[in-house]
């Protein structure tokens, strides 16, 4: 049994979903699930899967956050003891994995993958993105919950297992089926007193031709900020 899980969702990401399975492949550390989030592209059809790659499918599109807390409930069940997430559009690097192992080995019970750290780095971001990840959000996060973070909305991170049993952690609900459940984990990982780090990363965008992101500009960043002022405001718990 291995200790770790790597997990990645999908939505018609074509080729770049197959680059992501294909450069994920240290199954001596690591064990790969992936979620195709109703795709229709048939990218995964044929795809060679192996002994420690699990694919799941959904007939329709659930949302992010639907399949970031079905890889933590699957991991859970399974006995492992974190999962590291990547993206399903290739936009991490396999090797910084090890920085998020190492955190993990450290005690960190929450690693987050931070672009903007020294040693960290990013290529191909439109400028909205800049400004987004980079000012407005980890401005706003690092406010609400009293510590600097310099990358808020990096999905490429390593999570302990164990938050889950956590009576105060609340995965399961309704509004937190889209982009919110990530800062909503991150949050409560930092409010409840857990052992919190981030680590440089590097992340680089596909191409603008092959789509370098799902997120829409406005329904998007909505979805992403306001657990901020949910959670800030004491709206939602």
């Amino acid at each position: 049994m291995k200790k770790y899980l790597v997990g990645t969702c999908a939505f018609n990401e074509g080729e770049k979903i197959k680059r992501v399975l294909q450069k994920y492949n240290d199954y001596q550390l690591y064990d790969v699930f992936v979620i195709d989030d109703g795709s229709t592209d048939q990218a995964l059809a044929n795809f060679p899967l192996g002994d420690s790659i699990t694919l799941a499918h959904h007939g329709i599109k659930m949302g992010a956050g639907y399949c970031v807390r079905e890889i933590l409930d699957y991991a859970k069940m399974k006995g492992y003891e974190a999962v590291f997430f990547v993206s399903g559009n290739d936009k991490d690097d396999p090797i910084d994995i090890h920085r998020l192992k190492n955190a993990i080995e450290q005690g960190y019970d929450f690693a987050q993958g931070s672009r903007y750290l020294p040693g960290g780095g990013h290529g191909n971001m439109p400028l909205y993105r800049k400004i987004s990840t980079r000012l407005i959000h980890p401005l706003l996060f690092s406010l609400i919950t009293g510590r600097k973070i310099s990358d808020s909305t990096n999905g490429f991170r390593a999570v302990r297992l164990s938050l889950l049993s956590d009576p105060n952690i609340n995965l399961h609900q309704e509004w937190l089926q889209q982009y919110e459940l990530e800062p909503y984990l991150f949050y409560k990982a930092i409010k409840l007193g857990y052992k919190v780090t981030e680590v440089p990363v590097t992340k680089i965008y596909p191409s603008k031709k092959e789509g370098y992101t799902k997120m829409r500009p406005f329904s998007g960043w909505w979805s992403i900020l306001r657990p901020l002022i949910f959670l800030g405001l004491g709206i939602k718990k």
